[in-house]
């Protein structure tokens, strides 16, 4: 079964809590703090491998979690790191967060790798805040939270070359005369139903791989038939091979079926028309193939055709030189809707650590980033750990921003579940 598109719910490992403990032995006075850290959790990794054409493992996973980090231990011990996951998956799988639309990665190298949830990192034990003024600190931090993310995962075919047209034109006829492919093929009217790669060598040493996508018809832009499901394989191809059914076997005009294509390749959002297209002539053994190949020639003077009957592989062969020329001097399309749209780069302002929100009478909250890794990472039962939450919301200007926004002695402030009073 060819899957090509999944969702799926990734939650990484959160790390390992930091411990409170103390060096109590024999002949070591005044030992101190000995508690060791947390271990990391474990990241979700995806990895590309070559033997997987198909997301179809991924089907029925909806949820993956990563492992945990350990605690920390005794004599400064540190807790084992949470195990890794890593999700194989084919060349060409695209992963974008499935909340925002973001682009997490782009997998089209062979052994690629991407972390695209990360594991929290451990908490610190209590040996690391011994200081002169606290020589025995009795608190600990948390382990991070791991992300915790919805992804959508795309196949996308990592093909050169794509091969369109409406259905039973010859499309897969002309990848197994070409390729080493063997796609279905029947004698009566039939379409494919998964797309389909060869690499094909041409007489003069060069090589490259070419898809046979489903056939396409009038509104598969607006998802109407097969072929919508399979366009976005063509969105990584360089070249585009458009073949047309001269014989006019099913009855159908060869010039309208071009141009139904070709509107239907420009309402796709991918830029499809602006990569360069080779026009097969295909079927040129039928009876009215050389009067439709004339009319075809007066409606697209500018359009080069190559005549070709691909079921004996005739005539294919200057064709196959005219792809490998344009491959030579055509670059990668890029999939980013940023890049699509000429921004080489975009400014995104950093984020700030938190914000002060006014809900009135008395009352305000703090939300941000900082805020709740600070917020995750304490351990509010017991009383040093909590003071070391105030100090740490004091460092970063907390104290400061409430009084500016008019927070008075005595007003009520919310961090997620928890109320404080704030104090002059």
């Amino acid at each position: 079964m060819f899957i090509d598109q999944v969702k799926v719910h990734l939650k990484a490992g959160n790390g390992g809590n930091g411990i409170v403990s103390f060096r109590r032995e024999a002949h070591v006075p005044l030992g101190g703090p000995f508690g060791g850290d947390g271990g990391k959790g474990g990241d979700i990794i995806f990895e590309v491998d070559t033997n997987k054409s198909t997301l179809l493992d991924l089907r029925y996973n909806k949820k993956i979690v990563a492992e945990n980090g350990e605690q920390g231990k005794n004599k400064r011990m540190h807790g084992a790191d949470g195990r890794d996951i890593i999700i194989k998956v084919p060349l060409g799988t695209l992963i974008k967060n499935d909340d925002t639309g973001a682009l997490l990665a782009d997998l089209k190298h062979v052994g690629q790798r991407a972390i695209v949830a990360k594991g929290g990192k451990g908490g610190r034990g209590n040996c690391h805040f011994k200081s002169a003024k606290n020589p025995a600190p009795e608190y600990a931090e948390k382990g991070e939270a791991g992300d915790d993310i919805n992804v959508k995962i795309e196949l996308k075919l990592l093909a050169d070359v794509g091969l369109v047209g409406f259905p039973s034109v010859g499309k897969s006829t002309l990848l197994s005369v070409v390729s080493a492919a063997k796609p279905e093929i029947a004698d009566y009217h039939f379409t494919t139903l998964v797309p389909n790669l060869g690499v094909v060598k041409v007489n003069d040493g060069r090589s490259f791989v070419m898809a046979d996508l489903p056939g396409l018809i009038k509104g598969a832009s607006e998802g109407k038939g097969l072929g919508h499901q399979f366009l976005r394989h063509i969105e990584r191809c360089r070249v585009i091979m458009h073949v047309v059914d001269m014989g006019a076997v099913d009855g159908r005009d060869p010039v309208q079926d071009f141009e139904i294509i070709n509107k239907e390749l420009e309402s796709y959002h991918y830029r499809l028309m602006e990569r360069p297209q080779v026009v097969i002539a295909n079927k040129m053994d039928m009876d009215e193939a050389e009067e439709n190949l004339k009319r075809f020639k007066e409606a697209y003077p500018d359009v080069e055709v190559f005549p070709a009957c691909t079921l004996i592989n005739e005539g294919l062969q200057l064709a196959l030189y005219k792809v490998a020329d344009l491959l030579a001097v055509t670059p990668e399309f890029p999939m980013q809707e940023e890049e699509e749209q000429g921004v080489l780069y975009t400014f995104t302002p950093k984020e700030e650590d938190f914000s002060v929100i006014n809900n009135g009478n008395g009352r305000w909250t703090l939300i941000g980033p900082k805020i709740d890794k600070f917020f995750e990472m304490t351990d509010f039962e017991k009383e040093e750990s909590v003071r070391k939450f105030g100090s740490l919301l004091t460092e970063i200007g907390v104290d400061e921003a409430l009084r500016q926004k008019g927070c008075m002695d005595g007003d009520l402030v919310a961090i997620h579940d928890f109320e404080f009073v704030f104090e002059e």
